[in-house]
């Protein structure tokens, strides 16, 4: 980092995006102290010994949250995930890390997998990174999206042992009511934020078809307990009507995905304040990998990409964006991109309220089990100071996000800044 947290800093002659409102304001001056907005003013004193940014009309925009990023996972091949040596697995997480932090993503709500020690280091300052909220293994039944054995690994009794994703905390399988508590106690005892639980078929895995419902109402509320008695939630993975209607007698908090969802089911969600976690996905020149034999089920989610969003806005559910990037390095450092498309149902205004202070409010409900208490998503005194400053107007150009390197002249995570290169500093 180039500044130390402990220095004042002060930008001058920014205008201030108000992601609340959806406008950008006068140039104004804002200070930042100790990692947090201490004052924001039309002009004032500079405190002594303070690094002074000079804005020069300049955009100070929320950092950018993601609340579906798999920070082990997004971007390493498929083998490496699946059979490679755990210790490369973690140098390269943390060298994409690094990598969206510096795409102006300061926060992500990591939907599975061992992050848990990549977060540490973060938190530590041994590497950059975004603030992570650890989900830690995905918790999935025998046959379920979690369950990436190979077919001579059935059944578990003849092996006699874990499975690799099991055995580096990428996945957790468990059947039954008393083995789903165990799962998620185990989560939440190694620093979870939240759970991710594995409620219908997937793309990504080898057997379960995407219309699958996934688990038993009795075991996702397992899940659901657990979290609740540590105060937090569940988020699952589901496509389908009838997966999501029984996560949602389960007490599930938030739906992943969803992307095959009728009139009915979104109604329900809306009505339950339950939150959607949608995600662009389209069969375009960002279309991810597709293992072999899973290409069907990606156009039957593609197809219903566009109901989703369009259902989520009529019936006004509580809308979350993320990528879900999995084992492509060249598609995740399109973080951005992946947001900026979203204007092809949004406005833009929308799409960085979405990811910003709408994403935050996601981010609080692990309540008591949030490992960054205080407010996130704005820039507004007394807020976390993780800030973003653009070369250029979002509101005007969505674009920009797609094009870090160039438009973002400076990045700053809680008052430090990680990427500067302005010139216009005193």
């Amino acid at each position: 980092m180039t500044a130390d947290q402990g220095q004042p800093i002060v930008f001058r002659q920014v205008r201030v995006l108000d992601v609340r409102q959806g406008r950008v304001g006068d140039p104004v001056q804002v200070e930042v102290r100790d990692g947090i907005i201490s004052k924001i003013s039309p002009e004032g004193e500079i405190p002594a010994g303070a690094r002074i940014v000079a804005g020069q009309g300049q955009i100070l925009m929320p950092g950018l949250i993601d609340a579906h990023w798999h920070s082990i996972l997004a971007a390493v091949p498929l083998a490496t995930a699946l059979m490679g040596d755990v210790g490369y697995l973690h140098i390269l997480a943390a060298a994409a890390a690094r990598d969206t932090l510096l795409r102006g993503f300061t926060s992500v709500r990591d939907a599975g997998g061992p992050s848990f020690g990549l977060k540490q280091a973060i938190d530590a300052g041994v590497v950059l990174g975004p603030r992570i909220f650890p989900s830690g293994a995905m918790i999935s039944q025998t046959g379920g999206h979690g369950d990436f054995r190979t077919r001579n690994e059935i059944p578990r009794g003849r092996t006699g042992h874990l499975s690799h994703g099991e055995l580096v905390g990428a996945v957790r399988i468990a059947d039954g009511v008393d083995a789903v508590f165990e799962a998620a106690r185990e989560q939440l005892m190694l620093g979870a934020s939240q759970l991710k639980v594995m409620a219908g078929g997937g793309v990504a895995s080898s057997y379960d078809p995407l219309d699958v419902t996934q688990y038993t109402e009795a075991e996702l509320r397992a899940a659901v307990e657990a979290a609740e008695n540590w105060g937090t939630y569940v988020m699952v993975h589901a496509y389908t009507p009838r997966a999501v209607q029984q996560a949602i007698r389960a007490g599930v908090k938030c739906i992943e995905h969803g992307q095959l969802l009728d009139d009915e089911t979104a109604a329900l969600m809306a009505e339950n304040g339950v939150w959607w976690s949608l995600q662009p996905f389209l069969d375009d020149e960002d279309a991810p990998p597709v293992p072999p034999g899973s290409q069907g089920k990606f156009e039957q989610m593609v197809t219903g990409t566009e109901t989703a969003f369009a259902l989520a806005s009529k019936h006004e559910v509580r809308l979350a964006w993320g990528t879900d990037t999995l084992f492509d390095p060249g598609l995740a450092a399109k973080q951005g991109k992946q947001l900026a498309k979203t204007t092809r149902w949004f406005s833009p205004a929308e799409v960085l309220t979405m990811a910003t202070v709408t994403n935050a409010e996601l981010l609080s409900l692990s309540g008591p089990r949030n490992p960054y208490p205080g407010v996130l998503g704005v820039v507004e005194e007394g807020a976390l100071a993780d800030l973003v400053l653009v070369n250029g107007n979002p509101l005007d150009d969505i674009q920009l996000l797609a094009t870090p390197d160039t438009a973002f002249a400076l990045i700053m995570k809680q008052g430090a800044i990680v990427k500067d290169t302005s010139s216009r500093q005193m």
